[in-house]
């Protein structure tokens, strides 16, 4: 769920896009990403198969300036559309507090999207939290192809609640953005609702164009136009857009305890600075990672960032045999199997470790196998991801 840093004025939300595989849910976040302006948006984090679905998930976290006095951070994620990887599925929404569902519009694909509507709604059963009482809107993807389904039958077959739904082409972004602005609406009325989101402070005075006193939509949307460089629909104040908005502040270890939790943000108060500035926020790994082995998923990822993929890789395969060495005593091909990691995949990674020079795609693989030996720890009720 959100987290909200009360002296910073700041709430943090996650919003996971969901749907079968290749129904159009990264590139929907690419696009988005392409949209933001490069201030308001951090890293996209993507791993994908030589097939450029997402195996494991992308994460992107996009600034809105403020609600209800409040600066908003939206935490985007895509999950694997692929039944196999249901278990990466449910950590990814887990602690979600909305879900983007992109269907696929071609009519082959009704099955599909029906499937994976009902493993939505059981991940989500799994948590203690109801489909129909959950923010969710639908994206009607690929609208740009002539066989797509009229949307009326979309309607009927998946969105029987009538929640609201977009016609999308994910490649080219048409309506892309019209679904992430009412789904974060739809968030924020939920906050609101459970008062998550404290209302502004009486001291301070309100900004017209964000919609903060009545909880309009028109501000929500001036503030996404804003992020994306373009007039909003409703004209903002002159004294509101020429607000600078604040840095992005670091991201708190503490609050990503699993792939599902959320970026915590921590602004530095007015007098003392806070301990953890300048600290890089959690990748994809460190998120996953069991406490004894944060240290080198971070190591790993630091590593990736700079460019040094042979040290990443080392800092894997490092990782790698201290997780295995959880499953048990006995050979490393023993423990593998044990955990159910891909035996192929272990030796690329000793082959990769043992080369002289290597690659941005060695590199990503051999977090890839990270990854997924977390993950298998974590199905196994192996040490939990790390916490503070």
């Amino acid at each position: 769920m959100s987290s909200v840093n009360l002296v910073a004025r700041e709430v943090a939300v996650k919003i996971v896009f969901y749907g079968p595989g290749l129904s159009g849910k990264t590139t929907t976040l690419r696009k988005v990403y392409e949209t933001v302006r490069p201030a308001h948006r951090g890293e996209m984090m993507s791993i994908a198969t030589e097939g450029d679905r997402t195996l494991f998930f992308d994460f992107l976290p996009v600034k809105v300036e403020r609600v209800n006095d409040c600066t908003v951070r939206l935490a985007l994620y895509t999950v694997p559309g692929q039944v196999f990887y249901n278990a990466t599925r449910k950590l990814v929404l887990q602690g979600a507090d909305g879900v983007v569902f992109v269907a696929d519009s071609q009519p082959e694909m009704m099955d599909a999207n029906r499937e994976s509507l009902a493993n939505l709604e059981e991940n989500l059963l799994e948590q203690g939290v109801r489909v129909e009482r959950f923010p969710l809107v639908f994206q009607w993807n690929k609208r740009d192809i002539p066989k797509a389904l009229p949307v009326p039958e979309l309607r009927a077959a998946l969105n029987p609640r009538n929640v609201p739904d977009f016609e999308t082409e994910a490649i080219s972004g048409r309506g892309v953005m019209d679904a992430l602005k009412a789904i974060t609406r739809l968030v924020i009325q939920d906050l609101r609702a459970k008062r998550i989101v404290p209302p502004p402070r009486s001291a301070t005075p309100t900004i017209p164009s964000l919609g903060a006193a009545k909880g309009t939509g028109g501000g929500l949307e001036a503030q996404l136009s804003q992020l994306a460089g373009r007039a909003p629909a409703v004209a903002a104040p002159a004294t509101a857009t020429a607000t600078a908005p604040r840095p992005m502040g670091p991201v708190s270890r503490s609050n990503l305890p699993a792939i599902g939790a959320h970026p915590q943000v921590h602004v530095a108060p007015p007098v003392a600075p806070p301990a953890l500035t300048g600290q890089r926020p959690l990748g994809p790994a460190s998120a996953l990672a069991p406490s004894d082995l944060f240290d080198h998923a971070r190591a790993a990822e630091g590593a990736f960032s700079s460019g040094d993929y042979g040290t990443c890789i080392q800092a894997c395969l490092d990782a790698t045999r201290r997780g295995l060495a959880l499953a048990g005593e006995g050979p490393l091909g023993s423990q593998a199997y044990l955990l159910h990691v891909n035996g192929g995949d272990l030796l690329k990674l000793q082959t990769l470790a043992a080369r002289s020079s290597n690659r941005v795609d060695d590199a990503a693989f051999a977090l890839y196998v990270l990854m997924q030996i977390f993950t298998r720890l974590h199905s196994a009720g192996l040490p939990a991801p790390a916490t503070e």
